[in-house]
């Protein structure tokens, strides 16, 4: 990745906020524990939705299940997002999770012309790598209930830089797809344009788009193979993947009849 490129903030703000748009505030911090932590704080101050928080280096960054992910400084994007959904059944927030996925694969396949996919609910993959995660939480203000949408890419890292050997970056795909990799602050600016008119269908469809459920199967490789649904430590459901119900749980075939699951980690596994 080159030494060189910086985050443009100035030129994320003049390309997204704009008054009739989502993105109505866009901060970069060069260090921080979590982009999340941060901005679910500032949720519960009042910061309204549309605010968009950036970091350089993410010291403490939270995955599922309390996960730890941290990236070389410099070597990735670690972002996280505040939405207010508006007259939205909160069983239906669970999209919101799968839209940032959207966008992120639409972001990724625009900018470096590589193969994003999905993997429910929460990862994007290239070459069955993951290159992107992402963690959704709800923070309960006196404003009303807000969700915090925290990003995490692989940009730069080289292979000897990845946390684990299923990873991968927009550097190492590139390469091995004979792509040119993008810089960062184009990767930012197109996944939160591509956020900001999904989650403007969403909300017009009260969060029953079957267009955007329609795009999010046909991007999802989940989705009719058998996977298994790890729930904790100690229990997990093996299946097929039949789809994702409108309230963007998986619904996972099994022997003993069909089950809706919300959240869990999911592998993929051999046909």
């Amino acid at each position: 990745m080159p030494t060189d490129d910086v985050i443009d903030l100035v030129e994320l703000r003049q390309e997204l906020i704009r008054p009739s748009a989502l993105w109505q505030r866009i901060d970069l911090t060069p260090e921080t524990g979590s982009t999340n932590a941060d901005l679910a704080a500032r949720a519960k101050q009042g910061e309204t939705s549309g605010t968009v928080l950036i970091t350089d280096y993410q010291s403490a960054g939270r995955g599922r299940q309390g996960r730890t992910w941290t990236a070389p400084p410099g070597s990735g994007i670690a972002m996280s997002i505040l939405v207010r959904p508006e007259g939205i059944d909160s069983a239906r927030w669970t999209w919101l999770s799968l839209l940032a996925g959207l966008a992120v694969s639409d972001g990724i396949r625009r900018t470096a012309d590589l193969p994003a996919v999905l993997k429910w609910p929460n990862d994007v993959l290239i070459a069955e790598r993951k290159v992107c995660g992402i963690l959704s939480e709800r923070v309960d203000t006196s404003l009303g209930a807000a969700c915090v949408v925290g990003i995490g890419i692989n940009v730069g890292l080289a292979e000897d830089q990845l946390p684990v050997p299923t990873a991968t970056s927009l550097a190492i795909a590139a390469q091995e797809f004979g792509a040119t990799l993008p810089s960062r602050t184009a990767v930012i600016a197109t996944v939160l344009a591509a956020f900001e008119l999904l989650y403007g269908r969403w909300q017009a469809q009260a969060g029953n788009d079957a267009s955007l459920a329609a795009a999010y199967a046909e991007r999802c490789q989940t989705l009719g193979r058998p996977v298994r649904v790890l729930l904790s430590e100690q229990r997990s459901v093996e299946g097929i993947a039949d789809r994702v119900d409108p309230d963007g749980r998986l619904v996972v075939r099994t022997d003993s009849g069909r089950s809706v699951y919300g959240a869990g980690d999911v592998i993929h596994l051999q046909s």
